[in-house]
């Protein structure tokens, strides 16, 4: 069980042993389910995005076919994550910490949706954590769902649209930058994690 949930934390590991299909039930769960947190959605996009270009026998699927199947994944664990919030509506705040599930958590996404609104369901997509509890809190305050599938579509293109074409068109033009994948994973988990960690700062002084 243990080399298993290091292998879903490990992008290489994700698309090496799982394909495709995992790839995207790893996306859907990253944004729709409470557990998918510690999910590596941004590295996983970055890192497909580059084989596609380099390796795309790995994937063996087109990279237009790749980002919209992708795009619907993201699109769908929201929706998930919407329905799972507007079950569970105030609960979800009052439930104790587990190993999974964090308050915190849920807290800083709150001040996140606080300070930026309807926009943290697109905003929230490039960032870990936010983007898994944003479609849940929409559920719970019973965001109007119209409103939020406009934002829910806008964050899910821009989200693995940009990340995804970053990484082919740099794999296209620089095919050994995958020599370095490593140091793009660290430097993706750091450069994402900065603003939560601002955010959940602020708000608990």
């Amino acid at each position: 069980m243990f080399d298993f949930l290091k292998q879903l934390t490990d992008p290489q590991s994700i698309i090496q042993y799982g394909g495709l299909w995992l790839l995207l039930f790893v996306v859907f769960a990253e944004t729709g389910l409470l557990i998918g947190f510690f999910l590596p959605g941004d590295s996983l996009i970055f890192i497909s995005g580059l084989l596609c270009a380099t390796k795309p026998h790995l994937l063996n699927t087109s990279f237009g076919v790749l980002m919209m199947l992708l795009i619907i994944a993201a699109i769908i664990g929201n929706v998930f994550g919407y329905w799972f919030g507007k079950k569970t509506g105030e609960k979800l705040f009052n439930r104790k910490d587990s190993f999974l599930f964090r308050k915190k958590h849920l807290t800083a996404t709150k001040a996140f949706y606080d300070k930026h609104g309807g926009k943290t369901l697109i905003l929230g997509r490039f960032l870990p954590i936010i983007r898994t509890f944003a479609p849940i809190l929409a559920g719970v305050i019973k965001i109007d769902f119209k409103l939020f599938m406009m934002h829910n579509i806008i964050g899910a293109i821009s989200w693995i649209g940009s990340i995804g074409s970053i990484a082919y068109f740099l794999g296209k033009k620089f095919p050994t930058i995958e020599n370095y994948i490593g140091y793009i994973v660290l430097s993706l988990i750091v450069i994402t994690t900065i603003p939560v960690l601002i955010t959940y700062l602020k708000n608990r002084k």
